[in-house]
């Protein structure tokens, strides 16, 4: 079902149910969000001869920039101090995006599907995270929203993935490769920077301490319940249909991964 901004319950929101740790996470959530027009860009280049991608891809585009408003105006309430316009404008100059690339990064268009099905699973779980975590209902409520169309989102990138596998065959390997590289590229510049614009941290940017910054605050957020719902889409589009106990113990070496990885930068800022 579509949504709007309108759709919104914005007279339900409650000042007193804003977590600030959470706002922090919301507004470099927002940057990142907001920037997809780039990512439509990127996608149209590297699939030229494909209008029905490319058409998918647009819509796809708006409604992330759509989960880019919603979440900036949300904070823009939690905080009326908040420049989004400015802090949009620091992110977008500051990281730069290869949108005159006539090639995927990921070398072939199946692992170039694969990644983007990997970054939805990511999301989704992220965005149901938050939901569970806070009791501000039109954060919630907007939440519920975005992890819905990023479970879409997922289905729609698989579905073009198992349509180019047909002529470009992606082994388990590979697949296994692209979600493990896709993944660590979680802690590359974009995230950091756009928790850095977005919060306008002191002093020069500073990649390891906006990314510990962000890690503190967004990995506490995860319980294991949403990293199970992950590795088991994870599972579906690496080509491991089957559902078993090794799933579930994958998803608690993660999830304890995870945890580690709170506890020990929490430890290095205090």
């Amino acid at each position: 079902m579509k949504w709007t901004i309108d759709d919104i319950e914005w007279d339900r929101f409650d000042p007193s149910k804003v977590d600030s740790m959470v706002l922090s996470v919301v507004r470099a959530a927002s940057m990142v969000e907001y920037r997809s027009a780039d990512y439509v860009t990127y996608l149209c280049n590297i699939f030229p001869d494909d209008e029905i991608f490319q058409e998918a891809a647009r819509v796809w585009g708006e409604e992330e920039v759509q989960h880019g408003r919603a979440l900036g105006e949300w904070a823009k309430l939690a905080d009326p101090s908040f420049d989004f316009d400015g802090a949009f404008s620091d992110f977008r100059a500051n990281y730069e995006l290869a949108l005159d690339a006539e090639k995927s990064i990921r070398g072939t268009h199946s692992a170039e599907l694969l990644s983007r099905c990997m970054v939805e699973i990511g999301t989704s779980s992220f965005y149901s995270s938050i939901h569970d975590a806070v009791d501000e209902p039109v954060l919630k409520q907007i939440c519920t929203l975005i992890a819905r169309d990023e479970f879409g989102h997922y289905g729609l990138f698989r579905r073009h993935m198992e349509r180019y596998m047909v002529n470009e065959k992606l082994g388990a390997w590979s697949r296994i490769r692209i979600m493990i590289g896709r993944t660590l590229e979680t802690q590359d510049d974009e995230l950091a920077y756009a928790y850095h614009a977005a919060n306008r941290l002191p002093g020069p940017y500073d990649r390891r301490a906006a990314s510990d910054a962000y890690a503190i605050r967004a990995l506490s957020l995860y319980r294991l319940v949403h990293i199970k719902k992950g590795v088991v889409l994870a599972s579906k589009v690496l080509g491991f249909n089957r559902e078993g106990w090794w799933l579930v113990a994958i998803a608690n070496i993660i999830y304890h991964l995870m945890r580690w990885r709170s506890r020990k930068v929490t430890q290095i800022a205090a």
